[in-house]
């Protein structure tokens, strides 16, 4: 059988290599790169991100990012975002009193969370919703986090309809992962990268949709 080919977007952000190297291990041949033409043409697309929702945007709009990934899922071809790769395919983020859109891909808005700590650093367990593909196997496992902003609230009727929604807490409860009811687009807002033996099982599972 042959590897997948995957896409991690290059539009500026940190992080872009370990992405790379954690995909590749399980089994992908990946290419970190810019262009629209071979984002949208790769079997998998990895959207990630490091910093501020803002900045993140700024870059994603310069590389035509938001297209990218609206083709994609369009055409059932699927994205995975990780991080704040994952908070900008929701409505907006909030950060210092600044709104900035977001994707909308998913109803929602990335928020500071009320915590005694932040920011959010080091390994938490996540309580995956109900038939999640992504944490087959390694649902009861510790995840890698970086974060002080999350999505602190989702009602299925104003979110995106059918997907599995996983919750891990920090001060308060927040989203950890999202998984569109078809499976083309899913993100964690953990580091799947960073997370060891876990987070190489949960990147082997999404590869399995490439397949």
């Amino acid at each position: 059988m042959s590897r997948p080919r995957v896409v991690v977007l290059d539009y500026g952000s940190g992080n872009l290599r370990s992405a790379q190297r954690a995909v590749e291990r399980v089994g992908a041949d990946v290419t970190v790169t810019s262009d629209a033409t071979e984002a949208l043409a790769a079997d998998g697309l990895v959207v990630p991100g490091v910093g501020a929702f803002a900045a993140c945007m700024s870059g994603l709009l310069a590389v035509d990012g938001p297209s990218v990934v609206e083709q994609r899922v369009k055409a059932g071809h699927p994205v995975l975002g990780i991080c704040v790769g994952m908070q900008v395919l929701f409505d907006e983020g909030v950060e210092h009193g600044v709104q900035t859109p977001g994707f909308g891909r998913w109803r929602g808005v990335v928020e500071r969370l009320h915590a005694p700590v932040l920011p959010h650093i080091g390994w938490n367990t996540v309580q995956p919703g109900d038939g999640s593909a992504l944490f087959r196997g390694v649902a009861g496992e510790r995840f890698y986090f970086v974060h002080s902003y999350a999505v602190r609230r989702w009602d299925d009727e104003e979110h995106a309809a059918g997907a599995t929604v996983t919750w891990a807490e920090h001060g308060e409860p927040f989203v950890a992962a999202v998984e569109d009811a078809d499976g083309v687009l899913a993100a964690t807002q953990f580091h799947p990268e960073k997370s060891g033996d876990a987070g190489a099982a949960l990147l082997t599972n999404w590869l399995e949709a490439l397949r």
